[in-house]
């Protein structure tokens, strides 16, 4: 901080300038990565509600086994 004492209002602004514009970019960079990761996250989740919609299909055909099976052995699930 010692150093902006020394430095005229004109070194200060460029400075400021400077800084403003490494803000920028960083601020740009990091939308981009946001957008990115926004689709990735829109892919995720439709695998995940698909993976979820087979799982319960293969519920339900171990359901459907497990009657078959109790009623092939003429007895009552356990």
């Amino acid at each position: 901080m010692r150093k902006c004492k020394h430095m005229d209002i004109d070194q200060r602004l460029d400075r400021l300038t400077e800084r403003h514009e490494a803000l920028t970019q960083s601020v740009e960079l990091l939308t981009h990565d946001v957008h990115a990761l926004a689709g990735t996250v829109e892919k995720l989740r439709a695998a995940v509600s698909e993976s979820a919609g087979f799982i319960n299909q293969l519920a339900r055909i171990a359901e459907i086994h497990e009657r078959r099976i109790t009623d092939l052995e003429g007895g009552e699930p356990q």
